[in-house]
Parts: structure tokens; sequence; C-alpha cells
């Protein structure tokens, strides 16, 4: 189910090994970043998609038409990266450059032009416990003001769930992605559920790319929670 995230690409060309977008690191900062990769012998392109830059064309358009790396897809888009998930020189180059400059870097993959279009206070990714989960259900004022995300298929659901989560089913994330910050506010806390945990964290970890600046993964997920806490809740 991961490639169904766009957070689960793999991007070689900037990534560290090891590390994944949305991943916990510290830093306290986030850019939002572009690029285009080319090969290390490649000079003369280089220097031809720099100048044109120079003189106004958009990074993304020329990322299609000529970047090596895979991002090419999304016009050369990165995403929300922080400190940690990058190869040192790209790092390096990408949080000392200006706003919306088109800068380069060389690293082991090749030449990179990369441009930094936003910037944000880092998000916060944690592991919520299942008897701290069930504590918070059962004030009113938490079911009212936190967003609560179950990921099950709607057969889990059927079988086992809790109060409060609205289904979002991970197979149907081509139709709910796209809106996900019209249907839920970035800025409250939101806490996803799923059967064990693992579903759950990857949308987690992708929320946190969408901009949502605290979110929760219920650790062990529903199974856990009905072998600790409620006893009542069918295991499947």
């Amino acid at each position: 189910m991961v490639g169904r995230l766009p957070c689960s690409r793999v991007i070689t060309a900037s990534y560290s090994a090891g590390s994944s977008p949305g991943g916990s690191s510290g830093g306290g900062r986030e850019i939002l970043v572009q690029h285009l990769l080319v090969k290390e012998d490649d000079q003369k392109l280089l220097l031809e998609l720099q100048k044109r830059t120079a003189e106004g064309e958009d990074l993304s358009d020329l990322a299609v038409e000529y970047s090596t790396c895979p991002s090419k897809e999304d016009g050369g888009m990165l995403g929300w990266v922080r400190k940690g998930q990058m190869v040192p020189e790209f790092e390096e180059a990408a949080f000392s450059a200006p706003l919306n400059k088109v800068v380069k870097c060389k690293t082991k993959f090749g030449w990179h032009l990369l441009q930094v279009l936003s910037e944000r206070e880092e998000s916060v990714l944690e592991h919520i416990q299942v008897n701290e989960i069930h504590v918070r259900l059962q004030d009113p004022s938490f079911l009212e003001e936190a967003q609560l995300i179950d990921v099950r298929e709607p057969e889990e659901v059927a079988q086992a769930s809790l109060p409060g989560f609205q289904v979002l089913p991970l197979r149907q994330f081509g139709s709910w992605g796209p809106e996900i910050t019209t249907k839920f506010d970035p800025q409250k806390d939101t806490y996803v559920l799923c059967h064990h945990g693992t579903r759950s964290l990857q949308v987690a970890k992708w929320l946190q790319t969408q901009g949502f600046r605290k979110v929760f993964n219920v650790a062990g997920g529903i199974h856990e929670y009905a072998v600790k806490v409620d006893p009542s809740i069918p295991t499947y």
C-alpha cells in the first residue's frame, strides 16, 4: 500500500539512505523544495539550464523535461523536508538558499539546481499508546476538537471500530487524498488509526507533508486497543 502515498516515492537524488520523508528528526524548520538533477559530466546542459532559469523559465518545467531524478514526474517537487533527510551537500545548499532563488550544488548523484519555495516550523509526529487514546476518547471536548481518521477498509471497520473516527480507506487514497486539506484542518491535532499501526503511520507521515502541524499515530492500532483496553471489541 505504500506506493499509493506520494511521500513514499524514493527520491534518490536528494534523500539520504535510510531516511523517509515525513520521518522524525530535529531542526525545527522545514522547507518546500523543488529541484532538477543532471549527470556530473553534463556541464553544458547544467550551464544552459542555469541560464534559462535566470531568464525566467520555471524550474519545475525544466525538471519535467531534463531531470534524471524520479521527482521529475512531479515537476521536481520534493515536498516539505527537514534536516537529516537529505544528503549533506544538498541539505547545506537547500537550507542556506534564499527563498525562490535557484542555486546549484553537487552530490554523489550529479549536479542539482534547486529552489526553496517556502519555509515553516517543523511539524510533529507522535505515537500515542492505546490506553492514552482511550482516556482522551472519554472526554466530550476531545471528540469535538480533535480530528480522528481510520484508514482501514470498510469491511474491517464493520468488524471493529472506535467512536468518532472518520473512515478514509487507504485503498481509496486517490479519491480523498487530493481533498485532505479541505476536509480537515491542518492546524488541529489529528489522530490516525488502522489495524496494527502500520498503515496509519504511512498516512500520518504523509499528512505531515501536507502541512498538518501535529499528527498522532495510534500505536498498535485497534487490535492492541481491543487486547489491552476494551476486550469487548472483536479482534480479527
